[in-house]
């Protein structure tokens, strides 16, 4: 796949328009790499919501590719980081709704994997998931992925 081009950094509201593009497409390590030019230059009292948002795109990009302990782990911080902006979010940012969907991921994670997984490439023996199976719940049922913006 070709290197996301946009200008960099776009406004707030256009890289959250094309993080959800590209999250709408199937694309979250392209839309992570949206947030995080965003995230690089917003001021500093929203850098931990771009810093969120950014790593619920990394962490659906680790779920899709099998990484499952990697990217349960980068959405728990994804959700904490989220968590400070939920009175008062900004840009329109949906936190309640980002953190429920990273919830119901988790939860989905926990019932198909109740043991953690460790990451492909671990030794033999290990409970590793092979890279490229359906362990981004809801992606061969065609769920959606998560609204950034209310």
């Amino acid at each position: 796949m070709a290197p996301l081009s946009l200008p960099n950094p776009l406004p707030p509201g256009a890289a959250l328009a094309a993080a959800q593009h590209l999250l709408d497409t199937g694309r979250p390590f392209q839309a992570h790499e949206a947030l995080e030019a965003a995230w690089k230059a917003a001021a500093d009292d929203e850098r931990g919501l771009w810093r969120g948002l950014t790593q619920l795109a990394v962490g659906m990009t680790h779920l899709a590719r099998g990484n499952v302990r990697g990217g349960v782990a980068v959405l728990v911080r994804a959700s904490d980081n989220l968590a400070p902006y939920a009175e008062h979010p900004p840009h329109d940012v949906d936190i309640a709704g980002l953190r429920g969907w990273i919830a119901d991921r988790l939860t989905a994670v926990e019932r198909a994997h109740p043991q953690p997984p460790c990451v492909t490439g671990d030794p033999p023996g290990s409970t590793a998931i092979p890279a490229g199976g359906d362990v981004f719940p809801g992606a061969a049922t065609g769920d959606r992925p998560p609204r950034l913006v209310r």
